[in-house]
Parts: C-alpha cells; sequence; structure tokens
C-alpha cells in the first residue's frame, strides 16, 4: 500500500456538496484532495431536477433559514463557476407555478386568477387553485459539469474510482483508506451522500425529459401534488419524481416513469405527443429528520456534510463556507444547532 503526500483538507465524495466546499476551501489557501467511489458529480447531484426552492412547504421548518440564505448567494454562486469553468448552467430565474393544496401553500405565495394562469402558462390546465412564488432552478448536470471544471482549474485535485473504506485519526493526522492507497490530512470531510453512512440512507427518486417541441411549452417550473416539470432553455422538460426507500436500487421502473408521464399530461395535455428523451433515477441522502448533518464527529479533525436529501443542489453555496468556517475552527456563521451530528447517537464515519 502506497502512501501519499499531506494534504489540509481530504473530502470523500465529489457531488456539488463536496466540490463546493473544495473551491471555498481552496480559495481560503487550502490543499485539497477529493475523492470519489465512482465518476465524480455522476450520483444525486447530476440525477436531480434542480428546482431552488427554499420556500417548498415540504422543508422542514428548521432548514428554511438556511435555504432561504443559500437561494440568495444562488447568482453569485452561479457567476463564480460559469466565470472559473466557462460553462453556463442555464440558471432561470422565472420562478415557479404551484398547484399544490391551499393549505399548503405558504403565506407568501401569490394567488393567480384563471386569466394570470393562462397568461403565464397558456398549456397549463388546473382544477384548482395556482399560485406564483419567486424561485429559480439550474441544470444540474450543467452545474456539476462547470464545478468540476472550475475545481481542477484552480489546482484541487480529483482522483476517480476511489472509493474510502477507512477514516481515521492517526496521532496528529488523520489517515483515509481507499483501495490500495493511503492518504493523509489534517482534516477530512464526509461528503459522501447517500454512502455517508448510518443514519444516511439513500432515498430513490426516479424522473425523466421529454424531448423539446418545436416551441417551447413552458416557461416555469409546475409543481403539483404528483408531479413536477422544470422546464430547460433548450425546451426539453424535466420531469419528476418518486420518493421510494429501496436501498441502493437505481432501477428506472416503466411503468413509474409511463405514470409520472400520465401525471404530467394531465397538467399539460400536449406533453403526451412528445416521447421521453431519456429516463434516470438519483439516491438523495436522507436522514431520520430530513435534516442535514453538518459538523466535526465525534472524532476531532473528521467532519460530515451529508444528508441534504432534496436539497443538495439549493444547499451548495451556503454549507461550503459554513463548513469551511469549522474546519478552520472559526463560528459556523449560521445557526447550525438543529443540523449537529451528535444529535444521533451512532457514528457515521
Amino acid at each position: 500500500m502506497s502512501v501519499m503526500n499531506t494534504w489540509d483538507v481530504i473530502i470523500a465524495g465529489s457531488g456539488i456538496i463536496g466540490v463546493s466546499l473544495a473551491l471555498e476551501l481552496q480559495e481560503r489557501g487550502a490543499r485539497v484532495l477529493l475523492l470519489d467511489r465512482g465518476e465524480p458529480g455522476r450520483e444525486a447531484s447530476s440525477a436531480a431536477a434542480g428546482m431552488l426552492a427554499p420556500a417548498d412547504p415540504e422543508t422542514p421548518a428548521a432548514l428554511r433559514a438556511l435555504a432561504r440564505e443559500s437561494a440568495r448567494l444562488y447568482p453569485e454562486f452561479v457567476d463564480m463557476l460559469e466565470d472559473a469553468s466557462g460553462v453556463k448552467v442555464d440558471f432561470r430565474r422565472q420562478g415557479t407555478i404551484s398547484l399544490l393544496p391551499h393549505a399548503a401553500t405558504p403565506p407568501h405565495y401569490q394567488k393567480l386568477s384563471e386569466g394570470d394562469l393562462r397568461r403565464l402558462e397558456p398549456a397549463v390546465r388546473a382544477d384548482g387553485m395556482a399560485f406564483f412564488v419567486q424561485e429559480d432552478s439550474v441544470d444540474p448536470p450543467l452545474l456539476m459539469q462547470a464545478a468540476l471544471i472550475a475545481a481542477r482549474k484552480r489546482g484541487v485535485e480529483i482522483r476517480h474510482n476511489a472509493e474510502v473504506s477507512e477514516t481515521r485519526r492517526a496521532g496528529n493526522e488523520i489517515e483515509v483508506r481507499a483501495g490500495r492507497e493511503l492518504f493523509r490530512a489534517k482534516t477530512a470531510v464526509n461528503c459522501r451522500g447517500a454512502w455517508a453512512g448510518t443514519p444516511v440512507r439513500p432515498r430513490k427518486g426516479q424522473i425523466f425529459s421529454l424531448r423539446p417541441p418545436q416551441t417551447a411549452m413552458l416557461q416555469h417550473a409546475i409543481v403539483a401534488p404528483d408531479v413536477y416539470l422544470v422546464p430547460r432553455s433548450s425546451g426539453k422538460c424535466v420531469v419528476g419524481a418518486t420518493v421510494e426507500d429501496v436501498g441502493y436500487d437505481k432501477t428506472v421502473e416503466t411503468s413509474t416513469i409511463r405514470d409520472l408521464h400520465h401525471a404530467a399530461a394531465q397538467l399539460v395535455p400536449e406533453l403526451v405527443l412528445l416521447p421521453v428523451l431519456e429516463s434516470w433515477a438519483g439516491l438523495r441522502p436522507g436522514t431520520p429528520d430530513n435534516l442535514p448533518i453538518l459538523g466535526e464527529t465525534e472524532i476531532p479533525g473528521i467532519f460530515i456534510a451529508s444528508g441534504h436529501f432534496r436539497n443538495g443542489i439549493l444547499l451548495a453555496p451556503v454549507t461550503a463556507p459554513i463548513m469551511a468556517n469549522l474546519i478552520a475552527g472559526n463560528p459556523a456563521g449560521a445557526d447550525i444547532s438543529a443540523f449537529a451530528p451528535d444529535r444521533f447517537a451512532v457514528a457515521r464515519v
């Protein structure tokens, strides 16, 4: 087994959380190594639909302030990634139309009349009430591509097919074992998403995209109780998504995609004519309370940033500086008491 150079920080997991943290740490002068069990950025981060929805009624109350702050940071985050990488990430600011029941709708949602809805989205057919909320969206595969290019250009070393099997303290250093190699650093961070270890568990989501029509059918994201639709600037439309407790199974089931397509066509009848372009499944990192885990573990020098569930893309801009602050021994810069690793009496690293 070979022993590599000592790094300032080793991050296990190169999804959007891990790469964003690497960029933040590198900007602060740290030497950072990113290790990924497979191909960097190819798991939940690239599988997401890309809605940036801090006001989602399903967001736990304890997470809402952090989600709002991360949404506020997003334009600057996008600018940084696009400038550093040269990749446009399709950051759209048209907003969301919610067709959720009124009782589930936050008070700042703007109620739409039938005329308002026809003006904003002529193709949408809604039986009940509709609301508008100013939310953004991004194309996650493009975002992930931009983040990885930016990280490499700025000097972050990224290793693929380097699955971490052990992380432990050895004297004044942290040793990270991946395959036949042993890496050493002052600090290590577990950003492995659904593979972060107990109590984080995978929550499967099946999703698909529809081939773009000649003219774009939708300008806004559309959210209904059993389906959501997220348009891209290319005209493509992404439709999702299930939430399933089936372990690490990423099988795409034809019947599930058919049901989602049917639900989408109930809202936008013209979608029934569009063929499925591609379908896929991702594994979101869930926790028992649906809140992320952020902070230092019971082992000094070993940190965790995982469990972001459905909000990993949204929370990346705020998670990176919080974790970088903690790694430096400084205050987090935000109230993260609800996300403390020690709220679960189980080791995670």
